[in-house]
């Protein structure tokens, strides 16, 4: 039994499947969406994220204070940034992630923190030394745990808005491309179908979808996390079933065109990339430098987020996300009558 198995394994690559790898390598080498999306892609975002994430100096904590001598009192600490704000202000940078802590005037000095967050642990640490010399009045810790407060109450919106964004991406934008690179496409050009009946069917596919997605991911993060929904449930849904159209709509333009799964999955990619860095998924956008702050807001994840996090968190009402709307709407309306135009078969 095992002398015609050893034969097998040691026998020279025979002409024909010589031949047939050469044919794919010639193939793959013809189609330069792919050759560029395969070799210069990742190196183009190799460049791109060594340049970001290049070896240099710790970012400094930031900090909220409410008093001006705690704000001259950390300035002496280069590893402190600390900002002066009122109170109110101070707790409501530190639940959207724009501060790590919030120091407190005593007697007295009290740190709010987040404990889940490692970066406002630290923060807490290096104020604590800079605020508390040896023989100064101790300080009190005041941890911040209820809900609406936390960081995972921060994250949960974020979380949402990246699965509405993947799903209209792969799920449309990936499926027309294969079907397309199947010949399916090909075959349905001679149905009475229009383009734009097929085009709208995946539209009210993903709006189906999100029903019965939306449920399921606020459930586990209610009986996981404890996180809530401060505002009103039907305009959550709202937000999500909008912004939800909006990506289809990109999903369905990213693929109007492309020839084969390599090419569109590197599209895919580079739509998706900049949004999950700059929009707020995992830390706040207010991070980012203030020249770039006008193109992360016009960043549709960036408006998803926003509007996601104004209803969770804050209870806020349709007036309060109808500019978010307004550019998740505007960008549904306009990629999917782009993809419309642009859209073949072949």
């Amino acid at each position: 039994m095992n002398a015609p198995t050893a034969g097998l394994t040691s026998a020279p690559i025979s002409p024909a499947l010589w031949e047939l790898t050469l044919a794919r390598l010639r193939l793959f080498f013809r189609e330069p969406g792919a050759v560029f999306w395969t070799f210069g892609f990742p190196l183009l975002l190799s460049i791109a994220l060594g340049i970001a994430f290049r070896n240099r100096p710790a970012e400094p904590a930031i900090v909220a204070v409410t008093s001006a001598d705690l704000d001259r009192a950390l300035r002496s600490d280069a590893q402190l940034r600390p900002r002066l704000l009122d109170e109110a202000a101070a707790k409501e940078a530190l639940r959207t992630g724009k501060v790590d802590l919030v120091v407190l005037p005593g007697p007295p000095i009290s740190f709010l923190f987040d404990p889940a967050r490692p970066e406002s642990r630290l923060a807490r640490a290096l104020a604590d030394a800079a605020l508390h010399p040896p023989g100064a009045p101790p300080t009190v810790d005041k941890p911040v745990t209820e809900p609406g407060s936390r960081y995972i109450d921060f994250l949960i919106p974020g979380l949402l808005g990246m699965q509405l964004m993947s799903a209209g991406m792969w799920g449309i934008g990936y499926v027309v491309t294969e079907m397309r690179t199947k010949k399916l496409l090909k075959r349905l050009v001679a149905t009475p179908m229009s383009r734009a009946q097929f085009l709208w069917s995946f539209v009210v596919m993903r709006a189906l979808f999100l029903l019965m997605e939306l449920p399921v991911l606020l459930g586990f993060a209610w009986l996981v996390f404890s996180v809530g929904v401060a505002g009103s449930i039907a305009l959550l849904v709202g937000i999500s079933l909008v912004g939800a159209l909006a990506f289809a709509g990109i999903g369905l333009l990213v693929a109007s065109r492309a020839q084969n799964t390599q090419t569109v999955s590197g599209l895919i990619n580079l739509v998706m990339l900049p949004m999950f860095v700059g929009s707020g998924v995992f830390f706040s956008t207010a991070r980012f430098p203030d020249a770039v702050q006008p193109f992360l807001r016009v960043l549709p994840l960036t408006a998803l987020n926003d509007a996601l996090r104004a209803v969770m968190i804050d209870g806020g009402s349709l007036a309060t996300v109808s500019g978010q709307l307004g550019l998740l709407a505007l960008t549904a309306a306009a990629t999917f009558f782009a993809a419309l135009r642009v859209f073949r078969w072949r």
